[in-house]
This record gives C-alpha cells, sequence and structure tokens, in this order.
C-alpha cells in the first residue's frame, strides 16, 4: 500500500499534535488519514505482561467505547496495546496504530497480521519514522507522546510502577489530557502503577460510562450510538433504546420468528453490543 506523509512544515498534521510539546515534525501513514481528524478519540496502553484480569477488563471497557463510535489509539505492542485494538476490530470501530518503527518494519513482527487487520477494518497504521527505519530503543518513549496526544483522553488498563506506560501517562499530563486508570488487586505488581496513578488523580474507571465521563460525553452516547449490522438487528435495538429489556416484549416489538430472534439476540452478544441483566432481561 501506498505511504502517504504529513508535515509540520506544510501544516497538515492533525490539530491534536501541533500544540503538544515537540511535536513530529513528519508523519508517514497508511489507512484512513481521515480518523486523525475524528471527533472523540481515546488512547489505551498498559503493560505488556498482561494478566487474565487486565486481559478481560482492556476488552470489556474497549469494546463498549468503540462501539459508541470513538476511535481507539494504541501502539500494537504486546499485551494490552494489541488488546485494545482486537476489542476495537471486534465491534467493528476504528483503531490508529502508531508504530515504533517505519511501517514496512511492523514491529513487533508477531503483529503484523494485526497490522493488516486494523487496515482492513478501515483503521490506520501511523509512524514519524521513514520506511526502512528499525525499532530502535531510543524510539519506544518516543512514539508514547504521539500515542498519548492522539487521544482526547489516555486509559491505563493494566501497568507496574516502572513501565514505559507511565511514560505515556506522563506525556499525557503534560499535554493537558485527561488520564483514566482501571483499579487492580493491591497484591498484583501489574497494578501497582494504575492504582498509583489513581491515588494522585487519575479518573477511576471502572465502567464504559467512566471513561465516556472523562472524554466529556453522556453515557446515552453510548446507547444511542450502538448500530445495526442488518434489519434483524435494528428492530431488536430500537425498542432497547425506548428501554424495553424483557426478551419476550423484545420478540413481540421485533415481529422476528423466534428462531432468527434468538440468533439475532446471540449474535448482538457476542459482539458487545448488549448484555444479559438477568431473568431475561437485555441492556445496551
Amino acid at each position: 500500500m501506498n505511504v502517504n506523509m504529513l508535515t509540520l512544515e506544510n501544516n497538515n498534521l492533525p490539530e491534536r499534535l501541533l500544540d503538544i510539546p515537540s511535536p513530529p515534525k513528519k508523519l508517514f501513514l497508511i489507512g484512513d488519514r481521515t480518523l486523525l481528524e475524528s471527533t472523540h478519540t481515546l488512547s489505551v496502553v498498559g503493560t505488556r505482561k498482561v494478566t487474565a484480569y487486565g486481559q478481560a477488563a482492556t476488552t470489556r471497557i474497549v469494546k463498549e467505547v468503540a462501539n459508541c463510535g470513538v476511535v481507539i489509539v494504541s501502539g500494537l505492542a504486546l499485551g494490552v496495546d494489541s488488546i485494545a485494538h482486537k476489542a476495537a476490530l471486534e465491534v467493528s470501530g476504528k483503531t490508529i496504530a502508531v508504530l515504533p518503527a517505519g511501517l514496512d518494519k511492523i514491529y513487533p513482527s508477531s503483529h503484523r497480521n494485526l497490522a493488516l487487520s486494523i487496515l482492513e477494518g478501515g483503521g490506520l497504521l501511523i509512524s514519524e519514522y521513514p520506511p526502512g527505519t528499525p525499532a530502535l530503543k531510543q524510539n519506544f518513549i518516543a512514539r508514547n507522546r504521539i500515542v498519548s496526544g492522539l487521544g482526547d483522553g489516555v486509559l491505563i488498563t493494566e501497568a507496574s510502577k516502572k513501565s514505559g506506560t507511565i511514560h505515556t501517562a506522563n506525556f499525557g499530563l503534560e499535554q493537558g489530557k485527561t488520564i483514566m486508570a482501571i483499579p487492580g488487586n493491591i497484591t498484583s505488581p501489574m497494578s501497582e502503577g494504575t492504582n498509583s496513578l489513581i491515588k494522585t488523580g487519575a479518573i477511576l474507571v471502572t465502567s464504559p460510562e467512566d471513561v465516556l465521563f472523562g472524554l466529556g460525553l453522556e453515557s446515552q452516547q453510548l446507547k444511542s450510538a450502538v448500530i445495526a449490522n442488518n434489519s434483524a438487528e435494528e428492530s431488536i435495538l430500537e425498542p432497547m433504546r425506548r428501554g424495553i429489556t424483557e426478551a419476550s416484549k423484545l420478540l413481540v416489538e421485533s415481529k422476528l420468528n423466534p428462531q432468527i430472534f434468538n440468533q439475532t439476540l446471540s449474535m448482538l452478544e457476542i459482539t458487545g453490543r448488549i448484555r444479559s441483566a438477568g431473568g431475561s432481561h437485555w441492556v445496551l
């Protein structure tokens, strides 16, 4: 695919990056460049040594926020970064990956297929390094300022106290971004960083609504933005937006036959757009 270039000199860098300390002089990109001007973006970062808890928390929050139309920004790294990209893609959300190397040097190389999936899903790969540049050690911390710079807020889902993730949080603070963190087990080294951030003022996140609040959005926007992929899904989602939650009433409202209704309900749950509230009730 063709690599496009934006430059500070030509004043066509994304507005979010123009005002940060040490803005990139150039950006190389492949994919949908309009995502750089998205209305709502969220940078999601965390440890490479993610635990089962961190994976579950990242997946749950990112899926629902991405399903709201928020573009997810991360660094394509092992652990939380890749989980965040995948979670966005699973609900047909948009995601931007910022690389620490040239766009022809996907790092880590094991994430080449993930990078391709991001492009196939209408996402974007960007780097401040020209093609052919390897992933040098100093590039990783420098990359983090762009990850935080492209987000309206920065969410840290799991991180140790001394990690590159904390550099991203610090860049975000320096850039005036809203910092959010998911709390973790006080005995887990992988939660020391997030718990410490919360103690020093980061927004505590236990639900997608907390992230929307941090981005200045209303929780109702999460519900109204749940998108149907076909008419059968819309026939179920439309009454749910009106507050109907009981499965039997949704069946009547949808006018679907029971088999199609159950299949559609299952698909909506699998793709993270609805969840069971117990007692045959479903919520967005």
